[in-house]
């Protein structure tokens, strides 16, 4: 009976020929990715999306600490354009992570309301720089309706 032959070593390639178990897409190293993938961040400075596609594979970096999904480029939408209603639906949103709710102001930065609940200033009395935030909306005044007293 002949001994077995030893296995060769793989052949070198871009592509991880042992990807994780989890992983079903391809996994290509940092700037070894073919032509045509992105990655969502390189998609949008060409002002396009995804647009629903799954991603084809993905890009390893940081000695595999860090992953990218990559996208086809062809496959690609444009980004949709910003609405009024979507533009005052994202200044609401910054809205509530910039204003405090102690005295009302509207900082030009997201304030630290999960950890201190307000701004420096209410918090611990450290003055606030007066260039650093919009001067206090003033409360509605309440109206009276048919219904009842309520606030406008």
């Amino acid at each position: 009976m002949a001994a077995a032959e030893p296995a060769s070593p793989p052949a070198v390639r871009d592509v991880d020929v042992y990807p994780a178990k989890s992983a079903a897409l391809p996994v290509y190293r940092w700037k070894q990715a073919p032509k045509g993938l992105a990655t969502r961040r390189q998609l949008r400075q060409m002002r396009l999306r995804p647009g629903g596609h799954d991603p084809v594979a993905t890009i390893e970096c940081r000695g595999g600490k860090r992953r990218a999904w990559l996208y086809e480029i062809d496959k690609a939408l444009p980004v949709r354009p910003m609405t009024l209603a979507k533009e005052l639906a994202l200044d609401k949103a910054m809205e509530a992570r910039q204003r405090c709710p102690l005295c009302r102001r509207r900082y030009f930065h997201c304030l630290p309301l999960k950890t201190l609940g307000s701004c420096l200033e209410c918090y611990d009395g450290t003055p606030a720089d007066p260039h650093s935030y919009l001067n206090p909306r003033p409360p509605t005044p309440a109206q009276h309706r048919a219904g009842g007293l309520t606030a406008a």
